[in-house]
């Protein structure tokens, strides 16, 4: 899967010339925590909610209401801006962009092509479009979880198992158990009654359990 399959277009910008106060206003409507600042349709910077709120009156108690009130209309996103940016191409995989938005620590992935700014990706749509799909989150059905199942002939075995019991697969994947870190194969069944799916993989000799 690449950036562009998970990425949001039509990007909410804003020029480093914005106020803090507009940039809060903005933010809030369009309920986002950060906002990619362009100038001249080059992108320049990147401003979020935990900075409008360092530069906010927490920082400036010794002043009225109204001098704040003032201050922070003359303050503008291009003094607190991110300038250091973290960019990938359409094309990244999303495999890479996660990889490197985790080392670089930063919270959403610009996507430039061309020198402009194309699109962003933050965590939640990395869940929304990602995780989500993969867990089955929403979608109706049972999940069963096979523990010590990471061996592709043990996978091809439950998945002719559950077959030979007329229930359809939603989803699946495999994953370290945290204690032993063996792979444990958690599957996704589109049914309201997993019992017999169970049973039959108990007298596989699989350990079984059901989850929520």
């Amino acid at each position: 899967m690449l950036m562009r399959d998970v990425m949001t277009y039509n990007v909410i910008t804003i020029p480093s010339s914005t106020s803090l106060t507009e940039a809060r206003k903005i933010m809030d409507f369009h309920r986002l925590r950060r906002l990619p600042v362009v100038d001249k349709s080059k992108l320049v910077g990147i401003v979020s909610r935990d900075a409008l709120e360092k530069a906010g009156p927490s920082k400036l108690t010794t002043f009225s209401i109204h001098e704040i009130a003032y201050l922070l209309d003359k303050l503008t996103v291009k003094e607190v801006m991110r300038k250091d940016l973290f960019t990938v191409s359409p094309d990244t995989t999303v495999e890479e962009a996660v990889t490197l938005a985790q080392e670089k620590q930063v919270g959403s992935v610009l996507v430039v092509e061309d020198g402009r700014l194309v699109g962003i990706a933050t965590t939640n749509d990395f869940f929304y479009k990602i995780v989500n799909p993969i867990l089955g989150i929403g979608k109706r059905g049972v999940r069963i979880a096979i523990h010590s199942c990471g061996r592709t002939a043990d996978v091809a075995k439950v998945l002719n198992t559950i077959s030979g019991s007329g229930v359809e697969v939603i989803t699946m994947f495999a994953i370290p158990h945290p204690d032993t870190g063996v792979q444990d194969l958690t599957v996704h069944l589109d049914t309201d009654d997993a019992s017999t799916v169970i049973k039959a993989l108990e007298k596989q000799g699989y350990e079984v359990h059901r989850r929520a």
